[in-house]
């Protein structure tokens, strides 16, 4: 089955797009994908991105939203990032304080107290 000829799939590519995740057919689905059901039926699965790389993907996604390369926002601007990245788990994944420090061209001790701020 063609993965975009259901209407369903159709309407979950969007959403499997920006979470970096693939719809694959039948005929590909592994233990780890998460089946489609349909009536019953499988009809294709969504394979979920590995981690590799999820930090990129969720500093591209405040990008978009806020219009702007973190390194380019204000101060109030990257609070608000910082508080975005903290609730989509952002600062579980290893050495994420230091790479979007990095990206915003900050240093470590800002980012935490961004953090600490959040937290307080």
């Amino acid at each position: 089955m063609n993965t975009d000829s259901h209407p369903l799939l159709a309407a979950l590519h969007p959403i499997v797009d920006a979470i970096g995740g693939q719809i694959v057919s039948n005929g590909d689905i592994q233990n780890s994908d998460i089946p489609v059901v349909w009536e019953g039926e499988t009809i294709a699965a969504v394979r979920l991105p590995l981690l590799h790389g999820a930090l990129d993907r969720l500093i591209e996604g405040v990008e978009r939203e806020l219009g702007g390369r973190l390194a380019d926002l204000s101060r109030r601007d990257k609070q608000v990032a910082i508080r975005m990245l903290d609730e989509s788990g952002a600062f579980i994944l290893r050495r994420a304080v230091e790479d979007v420090a990095d990206a915003m061209r900050v240093s470590r001790i800002t980012v935490y107290n961004y953090l600490n701020a959040l937290h307080r």
